[in-house]
Order: C-alpha cells, then structure tokens, then sequence
C-alpha cells in the first residue's frame, strides 16, 4: 500500500493492529483487533465508536456571492439553511449522473465549506473551479484538515467529557476550540445513530483521536473501521457513492429527489433530472430483507417471481442489528414494496422482500 494516502492517524491505527485496506485510493482501518465489524458495529448501536474518516475531502468556496455560486451548481437548495447549519447535496453531470454527493456547511453568503467523498475530491474542486465567476475561489484542502467521527447513543457524553460543544441541532455545526486549538464540531454522520464528526487541523488530530479515544475507552466504546461503517450505513439505507449513486444512477434513480432543489432557477443536471422525473421510467432503488440463507452483494441480478431479471443489488451487507442479510437495489418501477424476489447469491436463488429502508430503528436525529 505504499501507493495509498496516509490519513494523519495512520501510525495509529497500525499500532493498534487493524487491518487496512484501500479505499478511495487511501489506506484506512478496516475494523480493529477484538470483535472486527461485528463489535464495532454493535458497539456504536448500543453506545459509542470512534471513526477516522480523514480520507473524506475537504474544499472552500469563498468570496463574494459564493453561496449563491455554489448553490447554482449543486443540486440541493441552500437557501432552505442559514449560517452554522449544514446540507446534504450532490454534484450532477449535465445528463443527470452524479459525480459525487457531499455535505456543504454554510458559514456565510460568503463562506462555503464541502465535504465530498475521498476519490472524487479532485473532480469536485475541478469542477466548481473551473465555473466559478471572478473574485470566488475554490481550494481543495484536502490535506488540511483530519476528520474524526464520534457516533453512538453515548457520543455526546463523550464530547462532553473533552469539553467540546453538544445538543445543537442536527446537520448543524459550531467552531470552537478544544485545548487551545479551532475544530469545527459537526452534528452530522453516516450511521444512523446520534453522533458528530470533528473537524481539526491535519497537524493536530492525532492529539484529538487521543482525547476522544480516551472518551470513547471510558464510556465502554470502541474504535471502528471502515467495515462498521459501510454495514451501519447499509442497515440506514443510505448511499455510497459508487454503489448506489454514480454517473449511471441519478439522485431520482437512488430516491434522493429530496436532496433536490427542484424549484431552483438552476443547478447542473436540472434538464435532465426534471425530464427523468417526469417520465417516471426508470427503476427506482428500494430495500431489500433476505428471508432465505445468503449474503446479498453489489452486482447480484434480482427476479421476480417468474424469473424475470427485475432489477440489480448496489450495496448488500449481512445486518449485524437484524442477523440477516440486507440490501439496496436498483429495481423496474412494475416492482412494489411487499413483493417477493430472488437475489441470485452466487448462482444460488435467495428469497427476500422489497422493503423500504432505515432497515434498523436509529437514533439519528437524536432524542
């Protein structure tokens, strides 16, 4: 892997024995001695995991009307937020494919601040550069910034415990200082579960893993890899980019019209999009529960009960909360929730019902 990107807890997580994988081109923990993704999964279900997710990108866009630019480029509508609050979003082609779906954090009319996805940090930042008007500037600070995920129903005694910022509102953000040092402390993250992700500077965040380690240890919670991530993910229904949106699957294919700013003068993809949602032809991403024996993955061809190829598995996991195998998959609208299919699991036909996702109850607005 000496090819990959290091996060800057990268000595870290080799010294506690994980095992790494590649992922989005940077080498990252993919679960950790003592359990592996069972443990850590559960463990963020029932209190507390620690996360490094510093291969996300990070990338500003600022200077006057940057708010303005960047919402007549992403498809969601930032005016529905104000300063300190943050928004899911996606950076669409023209003909509607989705280059990358991201968090933006509005700072102000001036100050825009971007989360995407490791590997299409490049592509965003190109992008949004290459559109922008004169006097607004897009950096990619990809390497400027760690980021560190603290989720779980005991994640705010956690933060608690380092003095950091807790109880704002959900996608909300607040800029502190923990131990002299700026962080932004973000209620957001990617598992369903109350939590937040904290955002310090690159040179400072193995110091705040330790702290929130530390936390974390004493609240009975556990560190946790990539693994966990992607098996609460899919337990919440929520996409990856690759998986379940990509420049094949638009936001109205993946069910993520809501993230759509259809009322909006502009934003790249609106033609095609309107025209995709209108037609209402194309398949339409719904929940799978298997009720046989297998383990649904990408790619597995789903049928109907005559047979019939009706659709593809994007994203497939065995759910750790429900002790069953779980999916989302691309499926013909003719396909209704309730419906009985057959994923083909290496040439073997496994029965499951069209459901529609969380396939978990979660927390994830907090109580």
């Amino acid at each position: 892997m000496t090819d990959l990107k290091h996060s800057p807890l990268h000595d870290r997580h080799v010294a506690l024995g994980a095992k790494m994988a590649d992922f989005g081109g940077w080498s990252m923990p993919i679960e950790y001695p003592g359990g592996g993704v069972v443990a850590e999964h559960t463990a963020v279900r029932a209190r507390v995991g620690l996360f490094d997710v510093s291969h996300l990108g990070k990338a500003r866009v600022s200077g006057p009307g940057a708010a303005e630019f960047v919402n007549a480029c992403l498809t969601n509508d930032l005016r529905r937020i104000g300063p300190g609050q943050a928004q899911y979003t996606m950076c669409c082609t023209e003909d509607g494919g989705v280059v990358d779906d991201l968090i933006q954090y509005l700072r102000s009319d001036e100050d825009v601040f971007l989360i995407p996805n490791a590997a299409n940090t490049a592509r965003v930042v190109e992008l949004l550069a290459a559109a922008a008007p004169e006097g607004v500037v897009v950096e990619d600070l990809h390497d400027r910034y760690g980021v560190i995920a603290v989720q779980g129903p005991r994640s705010d005694e956690v933060l608690a415990r380092l003095g950091l910022p807790v109880d704002h509102d959900y996608m909300s953000f607040v800029e502190t200082e923990w131990d002299g040092l700026p962080v932004i402390v973000c209620r957001t993250g990617y598992t369903g579960e109350r939590g937040y992700e904290i955002v310090p500077a690159w040179d400072v965040t193995g110091s705040v893993w330790d702290a929130l380690a530390a936390a974390v240890t004493e609240e009975g919670g556990l560190p946790a890899g990539l693994g966990a991530r992607d098996t609460l993910r899919t337990e919440m229904g929520y996409p990856l980019h690759g998986n379940d949106l990509s420049l094949d699957i638009t936001p109205v294919m993946a069910g993520a019209a809501w993230a759509v700013g259809w009322d909006k003068d502009a934003f790249w993809g609106k033609e095609a999009l309107t025209a995709e949602r209108a037609a209402k032809e194309s398949r339409l991403m719904r929940g799978l529960v298997v009720t046989g024996r297998g383990i649904p993955r990408s790619h597995c061809a789903v049928t109907d009960a005559s047979g019939a190829v009706v659709g593809e598995v994007t994203s497939g996991t065995f759910s750790p909360t429900r002790k069953q195998g779980v999916a989302l998959a691309l499926l013909d609208r003719s396909v209704t929730l309730g419906d009985e299919v057959s994923i083909d699991v290496r040439g073997r036909a496994v029965a499951a019902t069209v459901s529609k996702p969380p396939f978990v109850e979660a927390g994830v607005r907090g109580a």
